[in-house]
């Protein structure tokens, strides 16, 4: 049947999500997903909305919610974008911001869905290598074209601190740089503040993480009225309603509880740094983290077979094979027992 595909989709690599198993049998640590669900306000809210009014299209600008997000994070109404999840916005920013005849830069080690999206849209890029210790080297993100960068790194967890965004904005000012904050929760600085003072800076968020809603699908982008504009003339283009009426009143209720998920995300950041270090007493190797898992290595063990072995405890985690990091797991935060077990059946592997 290839005969039938676009010469397009002959040559994508399409980006690989964690496995979803069909049983609940697995402590599932492979999509960073939040171990503690969300706020028993959103719950009620998505229920009150499930009546007659799912008939109706949702609201295309999306007013009530980006109103609750603007009133939240201290922003103007018209600097808030928000879409069907961060992969959608980043999609949507992708085409806005980047053209063909500019190469667009990121990390050679970050989220795999960057050079996803560069080929879907034929878009050129470089990617710029990490240090020895997986820290990005701001000095190096530079473009004419654009530059995008997860902050916190995915899949390393670590993150840079404001004064050193500042510097990769500083060395840009002709060019967009998306701040993908999906983890920033966790223990990152966020640049939001930052988008008065530079008019090409795009922070992208996700109520994915921290807000517990991956199953919902929301996204947000905060920039200058002129990105933003740029950001609905693509969406408009596309698909006018990318929120649905649940996610819409689900989005809106979680802004209303920040005191349950700041309470959840430190849980999170508590387990995370003891667990880091009963794998480091077990000879991990395991980079500093300020997202919801940790990246580690051990000095024996490859990668690959614990990640195998795990799987067959059944305790899914995330495995990359690829050139740099394919001696490392990628293995996201549950809860405490969760954590234990992992330490208990790594135990028995050691």
């Amino acid at each position: 049947m290839n005969g039938y595909w676009s010469r397009l989709a002959r040559k994508l690599e399409p980006y690989v999500p964690g496995e979803q198993p069909g049983d609940g049998t697995y402590i599932k640590l492979n999509t960073n997903e939040n171990p503690y669900g969300p706020s028993p306000k959103v719950l009620e809210a998505v229920r009150r909305a499930v009546d007659e009014s799912l008939r109706l299209y949702p609201d295309p600008s999306c007013d009530a919610f980006i109103s609750a997000v603007s009133a939240r994070y201290g922003v103007k109404k018209d600097q808030v974008f928000a879409g069907n999840g961060s992969d959608e916005v980043l999609a949507f920013s992708f085409m806005a911001f980047f053209d063909p005849d500019r190469p667009i830069v990121f990390p050679d080690i970050t989220y795999s869905f960057y050079p996803v999206y560069a080929t879907l849209f034929g878009l050129n890029y470089v990617t710029v290598p990490l240090d020895s210790e997986f820290k990005i080297r701001p000095e190096q993100m530079r473009s004419s074209g654009g530059v995008v960068i997860a902050n916190p790194n995915a899949p390393t967890g670590r993150a840079l601190p404001l004064s050193e965004i500042r510097s990769i904005l500083d060395g840009n000012p002709g060019a967009v740089v998306i701040v993908d904050e999906a983890y920033v929760d966790f223990g990152g600085q966020s640049a939001i503040g930052l988008i008065d003072e530079y008019p090409n800076l795009l922070v992208v968020h996700t109520f994915s993480k921290s807000r517990a809603l991956a199953g919902m699908r929301i996204g947000l982008a905060f920039g200058d009225s002129g990105l933003i504009r740029a950001l609905e003339s693509v969406k408009n283009s596309f698909n006018s309603y990318t929120l649905d009426r649940l996610a819409l009143a689900a989005g809106t209720a979680a802004l209303e509880d920040d005191e349950y998920y700041k309470g959840t995300s430190r849980k999170v950041i508590e387990t995370r740094e003891w667990f880091t270090a009963e794998l480091r007493k077990r000879d991990f190797s395991v980079t500093d983290s300020s997202a919801n898992f940790v990246f580690a290595s051990h000095s024996r063990v490859r990668a690959e077979e614990l990640y195998h072995r795990l799987r067959d405890n059944r305790i899914l985690v995330r495995y990359f094979k690829k050139p740099l990091i394919d001696n490392h797991l990628r293995i996201s935060i549950g809860t405490d027992e969760d954590m234990r077990t992992v330490i208990e059946v790594l135990d028995r592997i050691l």
